[in-house]
């Protein structure tokens, strides 16, 4: 059966496994839709193996996830905020033959599978349109006989900001989903796996298109029941908590923010002792926020340190953080951190330099059709960084002190500053234009341009130049403000010091780590 429900007792197979905001679905309830959407997904005409799916957090969002992984089927995970141009690169890029929509992004989604020579577009609750599979029509027309399980697992392949102006795919790191030769070994590790963290529901409060959710979403592979958001709204994320008894959630630190500011009433009102393990990434947390997050919900947070290249290379718990606040924790297996300094010595304990990674199974991170980029993150075979400056201390743990790339964090979001300027170099009223992260009290960072006018006696609109970058650029990535400046400090090489523009933003040392 899929999900391997058969080893679950008649009790557990009549609880929750999957549910949103609309729907319930115990296991019993589950299994055959999981079984025809993988039967739809072996019977799609494809040789590559591979689907992207562009839509809301949902059930059926989490389904086609499911469903993708058991029929060996390497999905992409497309970020809804992305717009028709931007979707169909990643799908020529990725390969894929076929895109799931939700009603939110059906419209986009319709026009990036044109412009990409997709004709497969299979979409959920959206409004009748004649290039559209009706999901419901999808499933029905499946059988919903047990599905083969004797193929390998496929890994999902994400797609990052681009360093040089086009998003770079990276698949699932096998720290994250195990290589297996089979279907039947996939799920057994994954239920090994989950039975690592502790027993209970776990709640998807972040858009499943990023890899700390879709961790949450992998458990259900193991017999771990999930709840999906459709949004994050901090007081119906505690009665959540509260009403299902999450055990397990991944948030990043605007999550946080967003709880912590909440009314003290509406804190009080809701109980949330039953979470064992609040795990939070894709962003450095405020050492204050961290604290007043432990003292709320107790010594139940777990940091983690990574990128989706690599999975989490560094981890820190509760109890290890207020001895050592500030600190992203210790390396975890297969990983060692190495400390490099400019010239390319290793580093003692205590001094600072660029943080690199080795991966004792020598795979290191690898960049889908990408060898340059891929190259460019090792010092030697398995051994690469993530592009942040740092230190060891004396017992081993990790403080991250700069950042050597130019990538920008927004609210756990990575964007990369070059797709920003090659966007903006095709105004007319910029000739030239460097953008940065700055700080946000909310989201961490924001995307600032430094522009340089074309006519410095006639600036450009910035509603114009916002309008510029809607067009061809998700709104996340589009700066939030403009400076107009003379120079931007590009030497003879064309090179931009990102960091010499950043650090006047910065007031005081800039600590990404806490």
């Amino acid at each position: 059966m899929s999900l391997n429900i058969t080893r679950l007792t008649a009790t557990q197979r009549d609880t929750l496994a999957l549910r949103d905001e609309r729907v319930r679905y115990s296991w019993n309830e589950l299994n055959p839709v999981m079984n025809r959407a993988i039967n739809a997904l072996l019977a799609l005409d494809y040789d590559d193996r591979r689907i992207a799916v562009y839509a809301n957090n949902s059930a059926e969002t989490v389904i086609a996830y499911i469903a993708a992984f058991h029929a060996g089927v390497s999905s992409v995970p497309a970020s809804y905020h992305l717009t028709a141009v931007e979707i169909a690169y990643i799908l020529e890029n990725s390969g894929a033959k076929a895109l799931f929509v939700s009603p939110e992004t059906a419209e986009a989604g319709v026009e990036a599978a044109r412009l990409a020579g997709i004709d497969t577009v299979i979409g959920w609750r959206c409004a009748p349109d004649d290039r559209i599979i009706p999901w419901e029509d999808w499933i029905a027309a499946a059988s919903e006989e047990e599905p083969p399980t004797d193929m390998p697992s496929q890994p999902q392949l994400h797609y990052t900001s681009g360093t040089t102006g086009t998003p770079k795919g990276t698949e699932t790191p096998p720290t994250m989903f195990p290589a297996a030769s089979t279907i039947e070994d996939m799920i057994d590790q994954m239920r090994a796996r989950v039975e690592l963290i502790p027993a209970g529901l776990g709640l998807v409060v972040g858009p499943l298109y990023h890899t700390g959710p879709l961790t949450t979403v992998r458990s259900l592979l193991g017999g771990a029941g999930v709840v999906v958001m459709s949004s994050f709204d901090g007081e119906k994320v505690l009665a959540a908590i509260e009403k299902y008894q999450i055990a397990n959630c991944v948030m990043v630190p605007t999550h946080f923010q967003r709880l912590l500011a909440l009314p003290k009433d509406v804190q009080n009102k809701y109980d949330v002792s039953s979470m064992k393990r609040l795990a939070h990434t894709g962003a450095s947390c405020p050492r204050e926020v961290k604290k007043a997050m432990i003292d709320w919900f107790g010594p139940v947070l777990i940091e983690g340190y990574g990128g989706t290249e690599s999975g989490s290379v560094v981890m820190i718990n509760s109890e290890d953080w207020l001895k050592k606040p500030g600190s992203v924790g210790k390396a975890i297996p297969p990983f060692e951190v190495i400390v490099v300094a400019e010239d390319g010595k290793y580093l003692g304990a205590n001094d600072i330099g660029q943080l690199y990674f080795r991966d004792a199974t020598g795979r290191g991170i690898i960049y889908h059709n990408d060898p340059e980029k891929t190259a460019a993150s090792h010092i030697e075979p398995g051994v690469f960084t993530l592009g942040e400056m740092g230190y060891l201390d004396d017992d081993g743990f990790v403080f991250i002190t700069d950042r050597v790339s130019d990538m920008i964090v927004s609210g756990g979001v990575n964007i990369y500053p070059a797709e920003s300027e090659h966007v903006l170099l095709t105004h007319p009223d910029v000739s030239d234009v460097a953008v940065i992260g700055v700080p946000n009290t909310d989201m961490g960072e924001e995307v600032k341009a430094l522009v340089i006018p074309t006519d410095p006696e006639n600036l450009p609109d910035i509603e114009d130049l916002n309008n510029h970058c809607r067009k061809s650029l998700a709104g996340y990535k589009c700066p939030r403000s403009y400076d107009f400046v003379e120079d931007i400090g590009r030497n003879t090489m064309g090179k931009v010091n990102k960091r010499a523009l950043r650090q006047k933003f910065w007031s005081g040392e800039r600590t990404i780590g806490g």
